[in-house]
């Protein structure tokens, strides 16, 4: 797509040039024009009772640090349409893997870790990185399965690493419960936006510390030592 000047004028924040445009359509229920105006905004969400509303915040972010730009289109009873405009390159792609001596690298350790997160893949991930890297690691997909988890366990848990926003319990109402139970516990949380917003809108404290995902392996390992030997 070649956006040009006129193209421009109407959409606020554009820039012209050559775009690749991604456009998703469904044929649900649509949206009002009052939900359409806050659809980006972090923790916004018209789901009653479950719904973190950092889904589209998060899509809203990337598409922005890659210099491009999404427009949604919506009719109540007739579906909705997003589109995603993100520059054209000329570029090779280039990929880069992780080598094993790179991983051997990376510090260790032979600690205990509950690992908190509703998601399974960034669970499995962490999972494997960690027990890779030595540590032991008890794995839940949510805080009443976390709670479980850490009254069962005979011995220490050193560092609590969950997700901030999870149904049911958040990341700091599971840590607020578990550090009555074992008594300085370390506290990492994960979340998929950065820090100063979710301190802003109040969901965790300033200055707590936080892993914003996505997370390579290296910043897991960095970030779970950091936590553990202040």
């Amino acid at each position: 797509m070649v956006l040009d000047e006129q193209y421009v004028a109407r959409h606020l924040g554009a820039q012209p040039g050559e775009y690749v445009l991604l456009s998703v359509s469904d044929t649900g229920v649509g949206m009002s024009r009052a939900v359409q105006a806050r659809i980006f905004e972090p923790f916004f969400t018209t789901k009653t009772g479950k719904g973190s509303g950092l889904g589209l915040a998060a899509v809203y972010g990337i598409v922005k640090q890659n210099g491009g730009n999404i427009w949604v289109y919506s009719e109540e009873g007739q579906g909705s349409t997003f589109k995603i405009y993100l520059p054209r390159t000329y570029e090779a792609v280039t990929t880069r893997q992780e080598r094993p001596e790179q991983e051997a690298a990376l510090p260790r350790g032979n600690e205990t870790i509950l690992l908190v997160e509703d998601n399974a893949d960034v669970r499995e991930i962490a999972l494997l990185t960690l027990r890779r890297l030595g540590y032991r690691v008890l794995a839940a997909a949510n805080g009443r399965e976390a709670l479980r988890l850490a009254r069962e366990h005979v011995g220490a848990i050193h560092l609590l690493l969950t997700d901030v926003v999870m149904p049911a319990m958040s990341g700091k109402a599971l840590a607020e419960q578990l550090i009555a139970l074992h008594p300085g516990l370390r506290v990492l949380y994960m979340s998929g936006y950065t820090s100063n917003v979710i301190a802003h809108h109040g969901v965790l404290d300033a200055g707590v510390a936080l892993l914003e995902k996505p997370f390579s392996a290296a910043a897991l390992a960095q970030r779970v030592r950091a936590v553990l030997d202040r």
